[in-house]
């Protein structure tokens, strides 16, 4: 397994994010924000020199984090037409930054999650977009038709193509309040399509916290990861912050600029060194 965390989780300067991910160990920048600028309206000259730094540094590009299908369900055709676009530009940032996946979701909720509903908009959405060069992983998203491995499952076996995997995060199954334990029965049902992991730790449906202190038994989490023989990114997420209130749903909807990261270094920092451990002790 390798160890990788968002950029702007630590900073919005992508220098200083490099460079503290070097030095403490870790090998990938899964890349968000930079520079206050969010992901899919970065110019190229930026995704480049955030490309250039992640290499200089040792570090790979661990994954790209647009807002892709991060919206309410489209239901015209001009709806459809710019959520594609949105896709098929990020698969085209995704190559230049040499990222392993492009990260898409399900469209929020609207009430309980409808994945099958959410799938059928999808496949329209993603018909011809060129996603083999680059993959996309589905993410189980904390107000999505997708918030549990089960209605991620669902929702892609709906679309029907297995090109498709899966970016598990157990944080935000616990954080929608619809599985207050994914591990490991949820875990079980798709953990052989899973692609890529966010690590972060809820306490409820509260806030975030500190890895270690919150609801998910991320030691025994990462033993099982290991055992079963998951070779990809374990991408710290931390979304805790030190000496500020929690992240409030818009922040999280939305996670780019320093009103996001403010308080981040310190806080990921820490949690950087706890994973490290957890991971180091499997040894």
């Amino acid at each position: 397994m390798r160890l990788a965390i968002i950029n702007d989780e630590l900073s919005q300067d992508i220098e200083a994010a490099a460079a503290q991910t070097a030095r403490l160990g870790f090998g990938g920048l899964e890349i968000r924000s930079s520079g206050g600028v969010p992901p899919h309206l970065m110019s190229d000259a930026e995704l480049t020199a955030v490309r250039d730094t992640v290499a200089r540094h040792g570090l790979a590009v661990a994954g790209f984090d647009p807002p892709a299908l991060k919206c309410a369900l489209p239901r015209t055709g001009a709806e459809i037409t710019a959520v594609r676009d949105l896709v098929v530009d990020a698969v085209r940032r995704a190559e230049l930054l040499g990222a392993p996946f492009v990260r898409i979701f399900t469209f929020y909720r609207e009430g309980d999650p409808d994945p099958r509903a959410a799938a059928k908009a999808a496949q329209e959405v993603l018909d011809g977009v060129p996603f083999d060069r680059v993959p996309l992983v589905v993410e189980t998203g904390m107000r999505t038709n997708s918030p549990t491995m089960r209605h991620t499952l669902a929702f892609l076996d709906e679309l029907g193509d297995d090109r498709l995997g899966i970016l598990w995060d157990p944080g935000n199954s616990v954080f929608s309040g619809w599985d207050p334990a994914p591990f490991p029965q949820d875990y079980e049902l798709g953990r052989e399509r899973i692609r890529h992991v966010h690590v972060k730790d809820p306490d409820g449906q509260a806030a975030y916290v500190r890895l270690g202190d919150g609801d998910l038994p991320w030691p025994a989490i990462l033993a099982r990861l290991a055992g079963d023989g998951y070779d990809g990114w374990l991408s710290l997420e931390t979304h805790w912050r030190v000496g500020r209130a929690p992240l409030t749903q818009e922040q999280r909807d939305e996670p780019w600029g320093e009103e996001f990261t403010a308080g981040g270094f310190e806080a990921s920092s820490q949690c950087m060194r706890l994973l490290r451990e957890m991971v180091e002790d499997l040894a």
